[in-house]
């Protein structure tokens, strides 16, 4: 019988004598035509390490008694002739084009276990036998055995003549052995470039702060120029305490995204990218409150341009870049916030606190799982009840509110669509470097997308004991190579090659240069007199106690030498 598409073949399996006497077992399908499989001397199962030699009866038996497949394959099978050779070079992109090219009737599940099944059997030959190489499947095989379930498969006996080839790591890949052993979801730390990234987000902080201060001495004066209209705030009442508990919703997502952070597996990734976003969406609201000055957005706000302005005309231009760097330092100090005592007018567009509030609840739900549905239920509700807050409390205008938000997640989502997706940015690279070049810097080694593992609390502490005994490891090193370096008593003998008794006699410590050189005339005589003529002609001792590289002592020895070679 038969269900839907996908069924075993109904068979009737008869024995009959072939013409030269050889028994023949046929398979008699109800529902198609008989295929004469092999003479009963085969009936064993065929060897998968000689699929390089099968005929199209040996694929068919292998089909029907170890994998199993379909009808609708065998017949795929037959029509296309598809023997031991063919079937060892197929690819994924051959085994879709029976469905989507050839027409024939097979379900997508059906199209996938041919695949692992040929797939199974090519990484067997690829592992065991030459054939592979002659047949050339090592390069698509090797791109699919990460994906590969090796789970219960099986593998042959490595060849003693041919080993087995290792897939080769990219380049960018410091532990090969990690990122074979994770199936190429290694992703390497790259702490400099995280530090790259924190001082780039420093450096952008420091030129905010810079800029608030500029801006609020460029502030409107509220009698000549009134609140803008704005349908959000003429229409909404101030709240006092609304500005406040902005802050808090945004303290609380700070506190989420530092626990993902702690404990996420690729922290050293996520934390570059929130400080690259972060510090390019800063650098741009830079530019935006600084070309133009919006008035203040409510009446309640006391902003005038005569608290920061320097009317002072004994302050010079470095007294006054001083003063300015002061400013700016205790906006940096307290992060921008009021409840730290912060507080600047004319930094309006766009609102900064909507960025922050923005950026971490994106960052929270794209690097935490996808079921926890309450975890970014929350995060969102953060966020949007904080740009509520902003707006009650009459602090920003409404448009500076949605550009805020409109551009920090635009280029949140264009930063990890292209990290995501590298033939995107393989695609054009050239114009990627150009335009983008912090991203292709700090993405170079980044392919896919980051995955949500987590430590847990017992691995976390064991990793920073195990970093911990590292640095105590190279700092015992240092030390010893520092101590082995002070010690030049060893080396000199060593290297020239003297003798204990040598040593011993003529390299005590209070002995002159001279007192040396000549205790080394003598010796070097005296060897003359006992061995053959031109035995030691040619040789110089240095005095390395006084310094084994003085010029000086190299010729003071080689002139005792000539004289010692006169009187002889």
């Amino acid at each position: 019988m038969c269900d839907g598409e996908i069924c075993e073949p109904v068979t009737q399996t008869t024995t009959s004598r072939s013409e030269g006497g050889a028994e023949e077992q046929v398979r008699i399908d109800k529902n198609g035509p008989s295929v004469t499989l092999h003479p009963s001397i085969d009936l064993a199962p065929v060897d998968p390490l000689k699929a390089a030699h099968w005929l199209l009866k040996d694929v068919i038996q292998w089909a029907t008694q170890t994998e199993h497949l379909s009808r609708n394959l065998l017949e795929c099978l037959r029509t296309e002739a598809i023997d031991g050779e063919v079937l060892l070079s197929l690819t994924e992109d051959d085994i879709r084009e029976f469905r989507y090219k050839l027409g024939y009737k097979l379900t997508f599940g059906e199209l996938k276990k041919f695949w692992l099944a040929v797939l199974k059997l090519q990484l067997l030959i690829k592992n065991s036998a030459v054939d592979s190489v002659m047949l050339g499947i090592e390069s698509h095989v090797g791109h699919s055995m990460n994906y590969m379930p090796v789970a219960g498969s099986v593998v042959g006996p490595p060849s003693s003549t041919c080993p087995c080839p290792q897939p080769d790591c990219p380049s960018y890949v410091s532990d090969c052995d990690t990122y074979l052993r994770t199936g190429g979801r290694y992703i390497a730390p790259e702490y400099f470039k995280t530090a790259m990234s924190l001082g780039y987000s420093f450096v952008v902080t420091w030129i905010t702060s810079f800029v608030m201060v500029i801006v609020h001495e460029r502030v409107p004066d509220m009698k000549r120029y009134p609140p803008l209209p704005d349908i959000f705030l003429d229409n909404v009442p101030h709240i006092p305490w609304a500005f406040n508990m902005c802050e808090i919703t945004g303290s609380l997502l700070f506190t989420i995204w530092l626990v993902v952070l702690i404990f996420h597996k690729y922290r050293t990734v996520l934390l570059r990218r929130f400080f690259a976003l972060a510090g390019t969406v800063f650098l741009l609201r830079c530019v935006t409150m600084l070309i133009t000055s919006l008035s203040v957005p409510g009446t309640h706000l006391q902003c005038s341009q005569k608290d920061f302005a320097i009317d002072d005309p004994n302050i010079d231009l470095v007294g006054a870049l001083i003063i300015r760097m002061t400013r700016a330092y205790r906006i940096w100090s307290g992060l921008g916030m009021s409840i730290q005592g912060v507080r600047t007018c004319g930094d309006y567009m766009f609102s900064g606190h909507t960025v922050a509030l923005t950026l971490l609840n994106f960052f929270i739900t794209e690097y935490t799982p996808r079921n926890l549905y309450f975890l970014h239920t929350l995060t969102w509700l953060l966020n949007m009840f904080g740009i509520f807050f902003i707006l009650a409390a009459h602090e920003h205008y409404s448009i500076d509110v949605f550009v805020a938000f409109y551009i920090t997640s635009r280029l949140f989502l264009y930063y990890h669509t292209l990290a995501n997706n590298r033939a995107l940015m393989q695609g054009d690279s050239k114009r990627t470097r150009v335009w983008f070049p912090m991203f292709s810097y700090f993405e170079s080694s980044v392919d896919g997308m980051v995955p949500n593992e987590f430590d847990t609390v017992g691995s976390l502490i064991t990793g920073m004991l195990n970093q911990l005994l590292k640095v105590k490891d190279q700092l015992i090193l240092l030390s010893k190579r520092d101590w082995s370096e002070e010690r030049p008593s060893d080396s000199p003998s060593n290297m020239f090659g003297l003798d204990s008794d040598i040593r011993a006699a003529f390299f005590t410590p209070n002995q002159s240069t001279n007192q040396v050189t000549t205790g080394l005339s003598r010796h070097n005589s005296q060897t003359h007199l006992n061995s053959k003529p031109n035995q030691n002609a040619g040789r110089t001792f240095r005095d390395v106690s006084v310094d084994p590289f003085s010029r000086t002592t190299v010729v003071a020895a080689g002139q005792d030498l000539a004289k010692e070679k006169k009187l002889l």
